[in-house]
């Protein structure tokens, strides 16, 4: 059985940090293939996620610059991994918010504040590539690594097609019920060691 596996990258991003690993390209090939089971193999695995943000901002308090700095060179090295694919979308900042709420009842800092990003396009990404496997139907099964229950009408759609669509559960974290009405199969994924 082929099996496609789909990684939203922040997502996983969020679990591996609870869970105390460093994220990296090794720990997300090890994961992927983790969510294979026994008489299945990989067809590929799709790794959606966005360049960390680089630009300019002014501070809120002090209305200084910071610049944001960051690099994709760690999803270079994941998109040339065996059998790997990496699906890119944007990191829109959206200014500064508090770190603490409420924030009144003593002078603020730049320090009492934290950049806002959001992700932009990535759950589109998941969605036509859910759909494009479903009407290639190059693949038997797509084992999905998501919370996000954006997913549900592309999952509905692959299933209506005749794929089994799975999804990959781990210790720290259970699934929303929305994303396991439209699953053919719950996978416990332990980390790897």
């Amino acid at each position: 059985m082929k099996v496609a596996v789909l990684i939203d990258g922040g997502h996983l991003r969020v679990l591996a940090k609870q869970a105390g690993f460093d994220y990296d390209p090794d720990l997300i090939e090890k994961i992927a293939h983790a969510c294979i089971a026994d008489g299945e193999s990989l067809f590929r695995a799709l790794y959606y996620d966005c360049a960390p943000f680089t630009g300019k901002a002014r501070k809120p308090v002090s209305g200084e610059m910071h610049e944001f700095k960051g690099s994709d060179a760690w999803l270079k090295t994941l998109a040339r991994k065996d059998l790997f694919a990496t699906r890119i979308g944007v990191l829109k900042f959206r200014g500064f918010k508090p770190k603490r709420i409420p924030v009144a009842g003593r002078a603020l800092t730049d320090n009492d504040f934290k950049p806002d990003f959001e992700q932009k396009g990535v759950d589109m990404r998941i969605g036509l590539d859910i759909a494009n496997f479903a009407n290639e139907r190059s693949v038997d099964r797509i084992v999905l690594v998501t919370g996000d229950t954006d997913c549900v009408p592309a999952m509905k759609y692959a299933r209506i097609a005749g794929l089994q669509i799975g999804l990959a559960e781990f210790d720290n974290h259970k699934l929303a019920p929305e994303l396991l009405w439209h699953t053919d199969i719950k996978r416990n994924v332990g980390w790897p060691n």
